[in-house]
């Protein structure tokens, strides 16, 4: 590190360019490094945000570079797993975006990589920084919830007209949005999984991986643990707004997201007549939990309404997660900070979406979780 600052290199630079701005004005990190394929769209961005040096064309090269401690990765999901481990191997410590790979195996090898490496990896999940989630884990922290007796989530998206590479993935393999946060209230790991598929999608989309379901829906247990979770998750041929919510059921109160984006979510607390059990509330934001230098990111980003990137126009900006991403990932590194999730959690959230979609096509076989995920 050079004056306590982590020295950043950033590859995948559609939505990646989001993080660029973060990590330049948080007083504990620098952006010295981006890579993209295209030299000349490489160029605009690097003057656009100032950044001198480091402009690489080759992810290889890029890795050569003494100069860069870790490497946030935003390139397509079929490369994370390749990219997480080439930058492992060369010493620097990873962020990636969701999810950490599309096969368990490939999830063990960058779990022996990391450990092997003595480096951190930390996978960059949004929801369990986004100011809803942050609001109900301020509530299951102080107690307010009790005892927690269910937790449901889901991800529901219409991924008509995004990249090619899209097209047929099964719903599970992308579910980390709805993992993650009913694994990370209580900070557990699932054990096992069963799933159900439901529906079918265009018969030309289903051939691409062999997954015919419109609709995955999984029961989640988790290890040391009496609470059960649902989550369910949509990717095409399914009319839904864009939703990745989060409900959560205690003894005392209980959370549900909102069904419509821009609505309140609704608190139900016990005890109350049956007419005043629910109440809309107002989620605050948290960027007092940040740096000041990067607190205004919870409330935008790079994109202007021109230019807005799709994950913004369908999720609302994921909850002005961004900057707490950044800045938990650089505690992570330069404190020794065991920040949310590391390594073998990754693999634990990931690994439930790949082994839910293998139990949906085995008609609802139960699968365990393997031991690699559960150390």
């Amino acid at each position: 590190m050079a004056n306590n600052k982590l020295r950043v290199g950033l590859v995948g630079l559609g939505f990646g360019a989001e993080f660029i701005p973060i990590y330049q004005a948080h007083p504990n990190a620098e952006v010295v490094a981006l890579c993209q394929r295209n030299e000349q769209s490489l160029n605009e961005l690097a003057d656009k945000f100032g950044v001198e040096g480091g402009r690489y064309t080759s992810y290889e090269d890029m890795l050569a570079d003494p100069n860069v401690d870790a490497i946030h990765i935003n390139t397509p999901i079929g490369d994370h797993a390749k990219h997480s481990i080439m930058a492992l191997e060369a010493g620097k410590h990873v962020a990636c975006t969701v999810p950490m790979a599309t096969s368990v195996e490939d999830c063990e090898r960058i779990v022996k990589a990391t450990k092997a490496s003595g480096k951190k990896y930390m996978m960059m999940e949004t929801v369990v920084y986004s100011r809803e989630y942050l609001f109900v884990k301020e509530m299951y922290d102080r107690g307010d919830l009790g005892r927690i007796q269910f937790l449901q989530a889901s991800h529901q998206q219409d991924m008509d007209g995004w990249p090619s590479y899209w097209e047929g993935m099964p719903p599970m393999h992308y579910a980390t949005h709805c993992v993650g946060p009913v694994l990370g209230l209580q900070r557990k790991l699932a054990n096992q999984v069963q799933c159900i598929g439901s529906g079918k999608i265009r018969d030309e989309f289903a051939g691409i991986y062999g997954s015919p379901f419109a609709i995955e829906s999984c029961h989640i247990q988790m290890q040391d643990s009496d609470v059960g979770a649902r989550i369910y998750r949509s990717l095409y041929d399914t009319a839904r707004q864009y939703r990745e919510s989060f409900d959560v059921y205690g003894s005392e109160k209980s959370y549900e997201w909102p069904l419509v984006e821009g609505e309140n979510p609704v608190m139900h607390t016990r005890g109350k007549p049956e007419p005043e059990v629910p109440e809309q509330v107002t989620v605050p934001d948290y960027a007092h939990l940040l740096p000041e230098e990067i607190r205004s990111f919870t409330g935008h980003g790079v994109y202007d309404e021109a230019n807005e990137h799709l994950s913004f126009t369908q999720g609302g900006g994921h909850g002005g997660s961004h900057p707490h991403l950044v800045h938990n990932f650089i505690r992570c590194v330069l404190e020794d900070y065991n920040a949310y999730p590391n390594v073998v959690e990754s693999a634990n959230i990931t690994c439930v979406g790949i082994l839910a979609h293998e139990s949906a096509l085995a008609g609802g076989e139960v699968k365990k979780m393997p031991a690699f995920t559960l150390e």
